[in-house]
């Protein structure tokens, strides 16, 4: 079995999450050495007490292992998550959308998170070079251009590099045009968009996966390929001023009944979407008596906060 010792840097970044964290955290190394750097080689694992980052590759196990720290730690920061309330009743189409949504919402946390490992000194050259090889191995080049089944995948693998090599993406453009000329001209074309504001905040961050959201979709429209329909199929975290917490759950979401179902009852889901931004906020399963305008009344009624602490809805304060 290798032994593998973590830097000082990611063992300070340890530290710093276990600070923040309920329980305990610890990184478990696995054998596995792709010759490749994937931002997939780690998940974390855990009960609510205990938290275990599994870095299941051991190509780059600093630049992994903190990758998936800085995530967890955006979490513990008050950054908002996704969820998955909702079941189309059909496992591999739910899958297939869970992973793509999930590569996208992380796409754009990596702002964050490669640009703070960058600033500790965890990404160099040969980290960079290990990224395109991770690139290379997940994805084939294009056939004159043109769209076929990769393509959607192509997109968000550019994305990531666009995002991962920042400034430095003019030392591998080149290559990556050459490879994946319309993906990478189309991920271009939604990061100039997106890297208009920077995330500074939580709020940044929910915004920035909401615009993220709806120019995936119309590059897909535009490609005439099944769109993820995130903003109604994923649930996004809310972060909400005090005031809104205080209003009125109708002056904020307005809540739809679904022909998607919820995840854990299998019942027939209501959702409520933002009213600003129309987005899936919150899911509720149909309530075991049956649906009344009252039972509505009282909903609307109820302010944000009382609605979201007694759903046990994650949310942040800004």
């Amino acid at each position: 079995m290798t032994e593998i010792k973590i830097s000082p840097k990611v063992q300070d970044l340890l530290e710093e999450v276990n600070e923040h964290f309920p329980g305990e955290v610890r990184i478990h190394f696995g054998e596995d050495k792709a010759g490749y750097v994937r931002h997939d080689q780690a998940q974390q694992v855990g009960d609510g007490q205990k938290m275990l980052i599994e870095v299941s590759d051991i190509t780059a196990p600093d630049y992994t292992a903190s990758h998936e720290l800085l995530h967890l730690l955006m979490v513990l920061k008050g950054f908002p998550q996704i969820y998955f309330q909702l079941t189309s009743d059909d496992a591999e189409t739910d899958q297939q959308l869970m992973v793509l949504i999930t590569e996208l919402y992380d796409i754009v946390a990596h702002e964050v998170v490669v640009s703070e490992q960058r600033r500790q000194g965890l990404v160099d050259d040969n980290i960079e070079e290990l990224f395109i090889k991770g690139i290379k191995d997940t994805i084939t080049p294009e056939n004159d251009g043109d769209v076929d089944g990769m393509s959607t995948l192509r997109l968000l693998m550019m994305m990531d590099a666009i995002v991962f090599f920042g400034d430095r993406i003019s030392n591998v453009k080149s290559e990556l045009e050459d490879l994946y000329p319309t993906a990478f001209a189309a991920a271009q074309k939604i990061e100039d968009e997106l890297q208009q504001r920077d995330i500074k905040s939580p709020f940044d961050l929910r915004r920035k996966v909401l615009n993220a959201f709806r120019l995936f979709d119309e590059q897909m429209q535009a490609w005439n390929l099944p769109e993820i329909h995130a903003i109604d199929f994923v649930t996004l975290g809310s972060v909400f001023s005090e005031r809104q917490l205080r209003l009125k759950v109708r002056q904020v979401f307005q809540i739809f009944h679904s022909d998607l179902h919820e995840q854990k009852t299998k019942t027939r889901a209501y959702v409520g979407i933002g009213i600003s931004d129309k987005q899936n906020s919150f899911v509720l399963p149909t309530p075991k008596k049956v649906a009344s305008d009252e039972y509505f009344r009282e909903l609307y009624n109820k302010n944000v906060k009382e609605l979201f602490d007694e759903m046990g809805m994650p949310y942040t304060v800004r």
